[in-house]
Order: C-alpha cells, then structure tokens, then sequence
C-alpha cells in the first residue's frame, strides 16, 4: 500500500512540473526534466481582465535537448517557429498578460541562452528564445489545466544542422489564429486618423515597450516603464500649454516596431519627434550620469554613440521580427540619410534642450550632444532628436528617473525647449 502511494505521489510531482503530459514519457523527454524540488501547493489561478495569464516559465535540458515550460491560467492557441541571423525561435499566443517572477528568462539554459516575453501588438503576445545554434522544434502544444493544476505550455527544441534548420523555417509560419483575438479598447494615438489642425505637431516616442524592456536598471526597474512615465508627463505639459498636437507612438506597454515609429510621425507630419530612452553601461566600461541628446548621422561621433545606436538599432530584432520581407518603402524610410535641412533643425533643437536643460539645472552628461545611426531618427522630413535622460547603471540617475518631482523638472525643460525652438523658426509653428 505504501508503494502505491508513493508511486501516485512521484507521479503527481511530474505532472505537476510539466514533465508528464503523454502517458508514458520518451527516455529523451524524461532526461530533458530538470531536478527541482517539490513545490508548494498550487496557489488559485488569477485571471487577469485581459484574459490569459502566464503564471511562471522555465527551461529544462541540455545542449542537445531542451524544454521551454509556460504555466497558463488558461489553454490558448500557439504558433511556434523559427528565425536566422540570429537564431531564435518565436512563440506567438493571443492576449495573454505576463505575471512572471523578475528576472524571468534573463539566464538561459541548454540550447537557449536567454529569453523574452510581451506584447508585440494589441491582442497579440509573444515569447522570444534566443537560441545558442540551429535547433529543431520537436513538439509544441498547449495541455488544458487539470486537478487544480494550471495549464501547460510546453515546447521541445533539439539541436540540428543548418540545412535542417533552414528547411524547418521555409516551412513553419505564424498561424493568422493567434492575432485573430483582439480586444476592443481604446484607440493609442498612433492608430487615431491625423486631425485637421492650426498647431504644430510634436510626437514623443517612448522607446522599446511589450516584449522589447530595453535596458534593466541595477534596481530592477525596466527603461520601457520610465520612458512610458516620462512620456505621460511631458504630453501633458505640452498639451497645457495649448499650442501643440501631441502624439504619443506608444500609449502603453505595447511593441512598436522602429519603420511603424517613423511612419507615425511622417503620416502625422510631425514638425518634431522626441525620442525618450535611458542608458546603461556596465560597470567595467565606467560610470556616467546625466542626459545626453543624440542627432542622426551615419557616422557615429564617438565609440559610445555607436554602441548605443547599435543597441537600439536591434529593437526588431529582440521582438523577433523577421525583416527579410520588408517592402522597399519600408527600407527607404529606414535608411535614407535624412535631408540636410531636416539635420539642421535637429541640431538646432538638440543644442536649444542642453542649453535649456544647463540652465535649469537638470544634469546632463559632460559630453551631451553627440550623433549616431539611430533608424528611428531618420525620417527624412522630421526634425528629430533622441533624449537618454540619463543611466539606469548610476544609482542616483535611477533615483532620479523614478522620481515625479524629476519627470516634472525635465519635462518642463523639454517644454521650454520646444518652446524656443519654435519661437526661432514661425514658419515650422505652422500646421504642415
């Protein structure tokens, strides 16, 4: 009696780790399983009001198999596939919301070495593997929750060849179901038509957002967040003084690719966009403080305006875009130079912010002004900057950036910026 116990409780314990859904597991399946512990009684599942709730996520395995495992509040439908240059394999699920413990997916294991999650359209969730080489995706599905139990979102990836990875992509595509269940809410104002207006139109760019965090502060917090905040005020500050349309290309902790942050402020016809994003340099490289207002040019001014160019370069490529089948519109919108009167209202404004910004004594770096290849600097008809407001690496800027009274001082120097520039150029205060 006691055998038949214990055997019903060992394999409780599997089923409730993932690592028993068939009814006998392959000898592969069963080496993929990681060893943990016991786990506490399941706590009741939340149900979010957007609908499905991702309750944890792990990896199992090694470099030849491995295991992703996403608890769910619900069963939903997936579409799993793959992506080169770099290698990554992409998990597509329809409104589901991320409750995951911090930290979750920056160490990776086996065949993945890091992972991502978010949104990537309203509706529309994804997870992001990054994978150490050519992998084949062996079995994917979704198990309903059972005996209190949630439900189980399990992948198993194998390692392969190129020639098999290559021909397992040509193959697998994003399932049109998973985008088919899209809320009804409110419209951001990217999605918003232009309106007929007398004022000039500002567009302020929160960087990165859903499956896209940016960089992580030593404290924990996100940049996606504190830009999204520091968003919010500086649109409200704006919008009080009466002269301006404000645009906001992300209104929410949503991705938006960088062509779709371009096109919003030339459909708009923006006379100006404002970039918000905070830096991060790890401590071997220094410490730095301060805002620093980046231009576009094609050729970077120095080794750290590179650096960070080529980092927000890559937003696309962390949500797991495949950019392959851009249209040549798209391309040309990216990467034309921009023209050479655009460059210089940017500049204009870029020196108008550091002067304003000394003078109110918002700290910025001591090399402030500097340029690089940002993409989503380069419409080519719009006078743009990108604020770094300052580093999410220096204890006292993260301070800083999560403070109200801060947000409000910079926003208000960024108003009186904005102000200024107009004021020194009457025809751009001008509807376009």
């Amino acid at each position: 009696m006691a055998k038949v116990a214990l055997r019903i409780f060992v394999f409780g314990l599997l089923i409730a780790h993932g690592f028993l859904w068939d009814a006998r597991p392959s000898a592969a399946e069963a080496k993929a399983a990681p060893v943990k512990q016991a786990a506490a009684p399941a706590a009741p599942i939340k149900v979010h009001r957007s609908g499905t709730v991702a309750l944890d996520a792990r990896l199992a395995g090694d470099e030849r198999r491995t295991r992703l495992i996403v608890d769910l509040s619900r069963k939903v439908e997936l579409s799993v596939f793959t992506l080169a240059n770099p290698y990554r394999v992409i998990v597509d699920l329809p409104d589901v919301s991320f409750d995951l413990p911090a930290n979750t997916g920056r160490a990776g294991r086996g065949l993945i070495t890091a992972y991502r999650y978010g949104l990537i359209a309203p509706g529309r969730a994804r997870i992001v593997l990054d994978a150490a080489g050519p992998l084949k995706i062996e079995k994917s599905f979704v198990q309903e929750e059972f005996d209190g139990q949630p439900a189980r979102l399990v992948i198993d990836l194998v390692r392969t060849d190129i020639d098999s990875f290559k021909a397992q992509a040509a193959e697998q595509k994003p399932l049109e179901t998973v985008a088919a269940a899209t809320p009804t809410a409110r419209k951001t104002d990217r999605e918003i038509p232009p309106a007929v207006s007398t004022k000039p139109v500002v567009v302020i760019d929160p960087g990165h957002g859903g499956i896209d965090s940016g960089a992580h502060a030593i404290s924990g917090e996100d940049e996606k967040d504190i830009v999204l905040a520091a968003a919010w005020k500086l649109r409200e500050k704006l919008e009080k003084t009466g002269r301006y349309r404000v645009v906001l290309t992300r209104s929410d902790d949503t991705f938006i690719p960088l062509g779709e942050r371009v096109k919003v402020a030339r459909s708009n016809q923006a006379a100006l966009f404002i970039s918000l994003h905070a830096d991060y340099i790890p401590k071997k490289e220094g410490d730095a403080r301060g805002a620093t207002i980046y231009t576009v040019s094609d050729r970077a001014s120095d080794k750290e305006a590179a650096r960070l160019a080529e980092k927000e370069n890559k937003a696309d490529l962390i949500a797991g875009l495949d950019l392959s089948a851009q249209s040549d519109d798209i391309v040309g919108i990216l990467y034309d130079l921009a023209h050479r009167e655009t460059k210089n209202f940017s500049s204009l404004f870029q020196r108008t912010i550091v002067g304003q910004m000394k003078s109110d004594g918002v700290l910025i770096h001591q090399d402030a002004m500097r340029h690089a290849g940002f993409v989503v600097l380069k419409a080519p008809d719009v006078p743009s900057v990108l604020v770094e407001l300052g580093y999410l690496s220096n204890a006292e800027d993260v301070k800083n950036l999560s403070s109200d009274a801060w947000r409000d001082k910079v926003a208000d120097s960024i108003v009186a910026s904005v102000q200024t520039f107009f004021a020194a150029q009457p025809a751009m205060a001008q509807a376009r």
